[in-house]
């Protein structure tokens, strides 16, 4: 008997080293100073690379988890309880790519967090509500003819999240490689490019008024990660979010750098509305232009007054143009793509102090595709038990 519990127990330990033993990543830095950023490079299965953000963050994902679950319940204990978080993910769960549940139980797994706990921190950005700006460029618009796109992440700093930025270059091994500007331990992509060039913003158009929401569908910050893996072309990335159940209500910004355009969204479920350069529908017609699409929540004018002084951009005034339409106040992150280069400039908040006052750290994909782990860098390695 004492036999074969030996043979049960390494069975098992044989049946866990496989799912351990390929993650595979490094943590090193963008930026210097108070605008040190770290950046991770992971590969893998979504298991995998949710495991290596989960280890190379383990003590930020624990703090900036569990911190957001409580500073919401502090918030909004009744709109943020586990019982509404919990409801939240059985609505949406069905919706939602298996990769992207993998990834979760992947940072749940190595991080040490509760898996569940993980999860209910990924629904507050479900049953929350925010505002955001949303810029591309392309063309005779742009100096050097690159599609340069904006996201601005406008939401309070009061959460904390500013306090463990992560940016996050996920390389797996069925998919495209992409880069998402995010917080430590969040699968989702609140924005980000691929190395294909597909660039995606989102703004957020649900007010409180709307609580409760009806989340029969898939939230953006899945698709968007599952769009990023998958979508190669422009008309693969829009389709993607035509044919997606959708919930709530938001503006998307889809651009593509190597075909050079991008168009609008309107997605307010059910409806969905799509609007490129110069289409005398959109929404803020007449003040519509060539090369170009935007949707600044409010801020349009101060847009609309940017645009014809500063054509054709460049990178350094496209870093303009996103300081120029931040929500004063309450702006946490800002990020600039170039998806014609697969560059992007990011700024995130600094404990008070908005992300648009920050310096806006440059990062090229090309310094870390295909993954190579650099000597000096925190690794993971793939002996990781």
């Amino acid at each position: 008997m004492k036999l074969r519990s030996l043979d049960f127990l390494l069975i098992v330990a044989l049946l866990l080293i496989p799912q351990l033993a390929g993650a595979e990543g490094y943590r090193t830095t963008v930026g210097e100073g108070a605008d040190e950023i770290p950046l991770l490079v992971v590969t893998g299965t979504p298991y995998e690379m949710g495991f290596a953000v989960g280890s190379l963050l383990k003590e930020e994902t624990q703090k900036i988890l569990g911190g957001f679950l409580q500073l919401s319940k502090m918030g909004d204990a009744e709109r943020f309880s586990d019982e509404v978080l919990d409801a939240a993910w059985d609505s949406v769960s069905p919706h939602t790519h298996d990769d992207f549940k993998e990834e979760l139980r992947g940072i749940a797994a190595g991080s040490g967090l509760d898996h569940q706990d993980v999860i209910r921190a990924h629904m507050v950005p479900v049953v929350a509500d925010y505002a955001c700006s949303g810029v591309a460029f392309w063309g005779d618009r742009v100096s050097n003819g690159h599609l340069l796109q904006i996201r601005n992440l406008d939401y309070e700093t009061r959460a904390g999240l500013q306090d463990h930025p992560a940016v996050v270059i996920y390389i797996p091994d069925d998919g495209i490689p992409h880069v998402c500007p995010t917080f430590a331990g969040c699968a989702g992509a609140n924005t980000g490019m691929n190395y294909e060039g597909i660039a995606l913003t989102e703004i957020g158009d649900t007010p409180a008024s709307d609580w409760p929401f009806d989340l029969n569908g898939v939230h953006f910050t899945s698709l968007f990660r599952d769009i990023l893996t998958n979508a190669k072309e422009f008309d693969t990335a829009v389709g993607m979010i035509k044919d997606a159940p959708r919930i709530k209500k938001y503006h998307y910004v889809v651009g593509s750098g190597d075909e050079q355009k991008a168009v609008k969204m309107k997605a307010h479920a059910p409806d969905l509305e799509i609007w490129g350069e110069s289409d005398p529908t959109d929404e803020l017609a007449p003040k519509i232009i060539t090369d170009g699409v935007y949707h600044c929540e409010g801020r349009d004018p101060l847009a609309w007054k940017h645009i014809p002084a500063h054509s054709p951009y460049t990178a350094e005034s496209m870093v303009d143009l996103s300081r120029t339409v931040a929500t004063k106040g309450g702006n946490l992150l800002n990020v600039v793509f170039d998806a014609t280069a697969r560059e992007l400039w990011v700024a995130y908040a600094e404990k008070d102090e908005n992300a648009y006052l920050r310096p806006y750290v440059h990062i090229k994909m090309s310094d870390y595709i295909p993954y190579a782990p650099k000597e000096d860098a925190v690794k993971l390695s793939k002996a990781t038990n």
